[in-house]
């Protein structure tokens, strides 16, 4: 779906203030009341806005190491490396990839060696042949849609603003999906 500027600006104004209510963004964007709702509404509808639910981080809530594992699994068993990997509390993501690998998570733990751990339970399933992990060291660019956001609103004028830099702001997750 396009966005249009208003539909970026209320996009960004929702990033940078969540709990806004609709008669405060109209009022800050300059618009109705009734046509906040409607473009929220519509976001919401067409996926763009996915949920409004609190962003967690998982380093304050006792799991500060973060790991990305690559997974080959055996042919014909997708559905069920995804039931078993989704039973893991630890993975926080999965996605299917193309290249090396056929799945890519993203796990946390609440150490080194406790990701040892993790690591056995996720690969502990008959049908993950092997793996590869890869343990973050730093996260100099948090998740973030701000920018894309900015560039899908005005294509040919959006840049990065210093409110985006990766050193500004908490560290963002991207949303569950």
């Amino acid at each position: 779906m396009a966005i249009d500027e208003l539909d970026g600006r209320l996009l960004e104004l929702l990033a940078r203030e969540p709990r806004i209510g609709v008669l405060e963004a109209s009022r800050r964007l300059g618009v109705a009341r009734g046509t906040a709702q409607a473009r929220l509404d519509k976001l919401r509808a067409t996926g763009v806005i996915r949920g409004f639910g609190p962003e967690v981080d998982p380093a304050a809530i006792g799991f500060p190491v973060t790991a990305f594992a690559t997974l080959e699994i055996k042919q014909g068993r997708g559905g069920e490396v995804r039931a078993h990997l989704a039973s893991v509390p630890e993975v926080l993501e999965l996605h299917t990839i193309t290249g090396q690998g056929d799945m890519l998570c993203r796990l946390v733990a609440r150490s080194n060696a406790d990701l040892q751990r993790v690591i056995d339970e996720v690969v502990g399933f008959d049908g993950i042949v092997r793996s590869a992990t890869a343990i973050v060291m730093e996260n100099p660019v948090p998740y973030r849609t701000t920018p894309l956001v900015r560039h899908a609103a005005h294509p040919h004028t959006a840049h990065l603003s210093p409110s985006d830099s990766p050193s500004s702001g908490p560290h963002r997750s991207p949303p569950p999906g």
